[in-house]
Formats: structure tokens, sequence, C-alpha cells
């Protein structure tokens, strides 16, 4: 976000608005409705991670630039893109129309995936936020925490998702983890094991589906396996 003067404003909006969309905030001090509607567009615009760039216009201070865009009420806002308004409103809107109004600006990705593709801690949190049915989001965060050996977190995060294959596939590579069982080294060779044990071991079975669900259905051991078992059994 950047202050904006009436000198200032060809180079810091509508040159920079060839490179990327900027959110121009025509405000004022003694505006009301301009203090509830900022902290709304910094925070959303600035979860854009740069896609989308605020600046921030005193129309008291600045008279040449609320004149240019004709302004009788404020907050105005007015998006510029390639030097040209593309988009506006007026008037202190709730903060899921101003995220509508942003997304549309973003190339490419909405914020929620921007926030999934960044992939950290902090910013798949940010994109349950935003949406808590967030699926990629979840399953990137629980397979984060796994890692970190967070397990009773991971396994928060990714219980409202455990009927989808991504999430069992997570959830079952915690519960090894839990109980000491790697994935590294020689898998098959445990998943023949298994295989050979199920007629004389009850536990073989559930112990066997529990490293294909782990590997999950990408690694071709999965269907495999799976034939293998149904063929043993039935």
């Amino acid at each position: 976000m950047i202050d904006v003067t009436d000198a200032t404003f060809a180079a810091a909006v509508i040159e920079r608005s060839m490179t990327v969309p900027v959110v121009v905030d025509l405000w004022a001090e003694w505006c009301g409705p301009c203090k509830t509607l900022g902290p709304i567009l910094e925070k959303v615009i600035d979860e854009t991670g740069g896609a989308v760039e605020l600046a921030k216009v005193d129309v008291d201070a600045n008279p040449q630039v609320s004149q240019a865009f004709k302004v009788q009420s404020i907050p105005a806002i007015f998006a510029i893109h390639q030097g040209q308004i593309v988009d506006s409103f007026v008037g202190a809107l709730p903060e899921k129309a101003v995220r509508e109004f942003v997304e549309k600006l973003a190339p490419g990705a909405s914020v929620g995936d921007q926030l999934v593709d960044a992939g950290d801690e902090a910013s798949l949190r940010s994109a349950l936020a935003l949406d808590a049915n967030n699926v990629d989001a979840a399953i990137a965060l629980g397979d984060l925490l796994r890692q970190s050996d967070r397990f009773d977190e991971a396994e928060a995060v990714l219980e409202p998702f455990a009927q989808l294959l991504a999430a069992k596939t997570v959830l079952a590579r915690l519960r090894l983890q839990r109980s000491g069982v790697s994935l590294e080294g020689d898998v098959d060779l445990t998943l023949e094991h298994l295989l050979e044990q199920i007629a004389v071991d009850a536990g073989a079975k559930d112990h066997l589906l529990e490293i294909l669900d782990a590997l999950g259905p990408d690694d071709p051991r999965y269907v495999t396996y799976r034939r293998r078992l149904a063929s043993r059994l039935y």
C-alpha cells in the first residue's frame, strides 16, 4: 500500500498499472465509512501477494486526483489496469464483496489459490480462514503438519475431509509414522510378506491396506496389491 499525491499519481498509478492492477482508494480523514473500508481493502489486497496493489489518495490534500475521477462521494474505489478504469464502487462494502472485487483483478488464480500455491503454513492457514472448505489447503496443511510430527494438529485439519482419498492418504501416512513404520526402504517386500500372512494373521489385511492407503492411488502398487488382495480373499 502506498499513499499517492497529485504529483505522484501518474507514475504510482497509471504507469504502475501497465504492469499490475492498481486499486485506488479515494478517502478523507473525516469520512467514517472510509475508515471502515480502508482496513478491509488493505487486508484483502495484501493477501494477493503483490498480484494487485493499493494506492490511497487523501482527497482533501489532493484535489486534482478527485477532480479527475469526478468524485462526488467517498470512499470511492477505482480499479486501474493498463492505464484504464476497469471497475469501481462507492461506499463501504462488506469484506466478501471487496474480496470478489479484488479477485476479478488478480491474474490467474484466486486469492485462495495463490495462498495454497505459496505452500507455507501461514499461507495455508489463511486460505482455510478464507474458505473452510478449501480441500487443497487442508490437504497441504495436514501433510505439512504430518511431516513436522505435529500429528494431533494434522488430524484436526484433515478430519472434516477424512472421506476424501487425498486426506485418507495423508492420514494413513500419519498413522504409520505414529506406529514407527516408514515408507522408506523395501516396501514391496513388506507388502509381499503381509499378503502371504493374510491367511494366518487377521491383522495383516488391515496393515496391508493401511500401507496402500499411505502410498496413495498415484503409486502403481496401490492398484496392483489391492487386486492381489481381492483375489486372495475372494
